[in-house]
């Protein structure tokens, strides 16, 4: 498994940049909170699946549901999805994730 980086320097830079680059997908996307990192990872190679993208930021997110306001570039943890303006992340801390731990290790 080959893995491709891009950090970010504020977990707020890291959601800037999920907000952006995936305005097709749903209006809430997961992403993993584990080991110390925020981050998620985008398949480079989907038929293979050998070669990803990961996207990262140093920090820690609870499990949940955080707003994120593009226009102000802040988030906040929410009790549910509400607003069409906004843009909604899940965050989520596996037990374990093997694809993060290789990717971790070759940091």
């Amino acid at each position: 498994m080959n893995v491709e980086y891009e950090e970010f320097e504020s977990i707020e830079d890291f959601l800037m940049y999920m907000a952006s680059a995936a305005p097709p997908m749903k209006n809430t996307m997961p992403i993993n909170s584990y080991k110390g990192y925020v981050m998620s990872f985008i398949p480079l190679s989907p038929a293979t699946g050998e070669t990803y993208l990961m996207l990262y930021a140093k920090g820690s997110l609870d499990s949940g549901i955080y707003e994120f306001d593009v226009a102000s570039k802040s988030f906040k943890k929410v009790e549910s999805v509400e607003r069409a303006d906004k843009i909604y992340f899940i965050s989520i801390s596996p037990k374990r994730n093997t694809i993060a731990d290789a990717a971790i290790e070759k940091l």
